[in-house]
């Protein structure tokens, strides 16, 4: 069962999948006239605003929690173990098509938000719901597709958002603490149900408070490092860059391994095409789909741009990576050259905040795709099974869950992608009907300031 659900996997992240992600990215930028980089300080400044609530508009969460709900999904163990693998396979230039696959991927992300707010409707409850499926159904009339989305989304969220999650904790706090795993399994079941049974809007409030502090956590020591060897730094970036046209990867020395594992391990870290982030930005409260899908590129920028880069900059500088050594204990081994134990033990505790907050994060996401197959009636009782699930993946082996979580993941880019590329207009017409809002907007700021 393991080859072969390894074998599909290879397949279904093979080379296809990766230049159709890639792809839309890059033909959604061209459509959008380079609006990632054109907005994007306007985009910081929208989601990290503590003065725009939106609170008139029509939605569950804020701006602010609708993104950290989303990065509390992506920012996962992919920012740690996810990089060294990157690196061990494709090289230092790895970390080069990662930038590149992040910064193409903003564009994706933007339109991937547009349309879930555009598309979306208000359930049962009161609650929005939206994402790839209603924008598949309602959009491109094409039911069919968000029924397939959603099947992929809600077993998904079971394995690379659930149990991979909770057995990354479990392992790491045994092999750091000699916490037993079936200790850290109750821990995180409870901590899981009490967040998560409350609803988007106590996620929400979790994820805001949460995610920054684990997020600055994690940079600020990898920043420490950078600043202690700053002599180093220029070196390193220019073997990035370097290797990245070139390669030298210890998995095949080839140019084409380098760019596939870049890519493929910025997408899985980012999730840009893959239309999980949608779900949320849906629920935020906004005036116009445009905002809030702005706020939701910025997620791409924080996720690789930022944080992964971190850990393949730390590993490549360490010179770790011809070691054997893979995944999580590459990069606590490459923390740990330049900050002893301090640094393993920040890597150790990374992964256990990251993979919490995925758990959070991906039990939404889980939650609508189930609910749109069936039901908001079912929500508490997928809710119930997905925390038990917490307990059974912290203290199992799950080697044949992993793969299957990758294929799921894959599966989902599919039908998102479709979408994309079939309502690339409707993105164009409401980006370009709410830059005119926001140019005003900036006008009407300027004379205030100015005035005052």
């Amino acid at each position: 069962m393991n080859d072969i659900m390894e074998k599909i996997s290879a397949f279904v992240w093979g080379p296809v999948t990766l230049v159709l992600i890639v792809g839309t990215g890059l033909y959604l930028t061209f459509r959008l006239g380079f609006l990632q980089f054109r907005t994007l300080p306007y985009a910081l400044r929208l989601a990290f605003s503590p003065k725009r609530q939106d609170k008139e508009s029509k939605g569950d969460i804020s701006h602010y929690e609708a993104l950290t709900t989303a990065m509390a999904a992506t920012i996962g163990t992919g920012n740690i173990v996810g990089v060294a693998t990157a690196v061990v396979l494709g090289g230092p230039g790895a970390v080069f098509w990662m930038w590149i696959s992040a910064l193409f991927g903003m564009a994706t992300k933007y339109s991937e938000a547009i349309l879930a707010v555009k598309y979306r409707v208000v359930n049962s409850k009161g609650q929005m719901s939206g994402g790839p499926m209603y924008y598949l159904e309602r959009g491109l009339k094409a039911k069919w597709l968000g029924v397939l989305f959603a099947i992929f989304g809600a077993i998904a969220a079971f394995g690379i958002g659930n149990m991979v999650q909770s057995n990354s904790v479990s392992d790491a706090l045994e092999r750091s603490f000699n916490v037993p795993t079936w200790v850290t399994g109750i821990i995180l079941t409870v901590l899981t149900g009490l967040v998560i049974l409350g609803g988007i809007k106590s996620i929400g409030r979790v994820t805001a408070f949460f995610v920054p502090i684990m997020a600055l956590f994690y940079v600020i020591g990898g920043l420490i490092i950078m600043v202690m060897n700053i002599d180093q730094v220029p070196s390193v970036i220019g073997l990035i860059f370097n290797d990245a046209f070139t390669g030298s990867a210890l998995g095949g020395g080839v140019l084409g391994t380098v760019i596939r594992y870049g890519v493929a391990r910025g997408v899985f870290s980012n999730e840009a095409g893959l239309g999980s982030a949608p779900i949320a930005a849906a629920a935020a409260k906004t005036d116009y789909p445009g905002r809030q899908a702005l706020v939701s590129m910025t997620q791409v920028l924080i996720d690789t741009i930022i944080v992964c880069s971190i850990t393949g900059i730390t590993i490549v500088m360490a010179g770790l990576a011809g070691s054997g050594l893979e995944g999580g204990d590459l990069t606590a081994a490459s923390f740990s050259a330049f900050l002893g134990d301090t640094g393993g033990y920040i890597v150790t505790i990374g992964i256990v905040l990251f993979a919490f907050s995925t758990l959070v994060g991906w039990s939404y996401y889980g939650e609508k795709c189930f609910s749109y197959l069936f039901n908001d009636k079912a929500i508490p009782y997928y809710r119930v099974v997905f925390v038990l699930a917490v307990m059974y993946g912290a203290v199992e082996q799950l080697s044949v869950v992993w793969d299957i979580a990758d294929i799921m993941n894959a599966l989902m880019a599919f039908p998102n992608l479709i979408g994309l590329l079939g309502l690339s207009g409707v993105v164009v017409y409401e980006t370009k009907k709410f830059l005119k809002v926001a140019k005003e907007e900036e006008r009407e700021r300027k004379r205030a300031s100015r005035v005052s």
